[in-house]
């Protein structure tokens, strides 16, 4: 988990621009993905105020803020300019206040601005301090990108993870991490997973060694990172073991407070991995896009069955009207046979 990011690190991520402070941009901190709209600050309310957030001002409180008087807006500036804060940010190209630049200057605090409205802005800033300061966990297993599906491969050391992620590259996907696997929660639906940056790019195979993936097969070889969609688990294939037939053995594996599907491949002798594990993504996707073949095979199965009994009612029908037939065939005879 990353504990913090610099005030640099943001205005290059959220493209912001600088109107004071340049110089104190990679000393600023920030530990918070929270941003602060200073709406209430600027009416004297300080009860709570939280001074380790970005402060960002908008429309609404660069309007407020110009029917203030001189000294009224210094003082509020003054109070709000906490050694704590790690910048301020005015949205939508406006000009930051004079009394705030003065009371900023006085903590050295960088002011910023942005050309973007404030919900844009706030949305950018939000979504790259959330991804930087997220909790992180460290995962065993390989990354790779199928058909843009991020496929997390698991299994015991030794059972071909890595080789078959290099059988996947070489098939046109991209790997992500090999080895360990850091990921991290984005939303309450998304598991997101990436490389630890000494491993970025990197494939360990046995008897080889290390390889760049990026310098064999180029840029398009590798992602920085993907949402994890999908975990396929390897297991070594013996006869007592029982493996799902039908597709209708899926299970979830809680990660954070993400639900992430897994599907468990036997792994023996002659079984070409990539090529499974590309159309266990592709039936995947199918499944997400509203297609289950196993609906469709147990559709298929109860029409058979339904065609069949009605056969076999048919049948039995014929066969009852048969044997009917014959008793009144057999009943007419008997009948003559008395009258002769």
């Amino acid at each position: 988990m990353t504990e913090s990011v610099t005030v640099a690190d943001l205005v290059k991520n959220a493209r912001l621009d600088v109107y004071y402070g340049k110089e104190y941009l990679e000393e600023r901190t920030i530990s918070t993905a929270d941003i602060s709209r200073p709406g209430l600050e600027l009416t004297g309310f300080f009860n709570y105020y939280p001074v380790k957030r970005i402060q960002l001002l908008g429309i609404t409180e660069i309007s407020y803020s110009k029917g203030m008087s001189h000294e009224e807006l210094l003082d509020v500036m003054q109070q709000m300019c906490q050694p704590q804060t790690p910048a301020f940010v005015v949205s939508t190209q406006l000009d930051p206040p004079e009394e705030l630049l003065e009371a900023a200057k006085e903590q050295h605090i960088p002011v910023l601005g942005s050309k973007l409205t404030t919900s844009r802005v706030l949305s950018n800033m939000t979504n790259y301090l959330d991804d930087k300061l997220a909790e992180r966990k460290s995962l065993h297993g390989v990354l790779v990108d199928v058909y843009g599906l991020g496929i997390l491969i698991t299994g015991d050391s030794g059972i071909g993870k890595s080789e078959t992620a290099l059988e996947l590259v070489k098939r046109g996907h991209r790997l992500i991490a090999d080895d360990r696997v850091e990921v991290y929660q984005q939303d309450e639906q998304t598991l997101m997973g990436t490389a630890p940056a000494i491993l970025r790019h990197l494939l360990e195979i046995r008897g080889i060694g290390i390889i760049d993936v990026m310098t064999l097969f180029g840029a398009g070889a590798v992602r920085s990172q993907t949402k994890v969609a999908l975990i396929i688990h390897l297991a070594n294939y013996t006869k007592e073991a029982k493996f799902d037939r039908l597709g209708n053995g899926t299970q979830n594996v809680h990660i954070f407070d993400v639900d992430v599907p897994k599907i468990t491949i036997p792994v023996r002798t002659g079984r070409n991995l990539a090529i499974i594990i590309e159309a266990a993504a592709m039936n995947f996707r199918a499944q997400s896009m509203g297609y289950d073949a196993t609906e469709t095979f147990d559709r298929n199965l109860n029409n058979l069955i339904k065609v069949n009994s009605k056969n076999d009612e048919k049948h039995k029908e014929e066969q009852e009207h048969l044997e009917e037939k014959n008793k009144d065939l057999i009943d007419g005879r008997d009948k003559d046979s008395d009258k002769k």
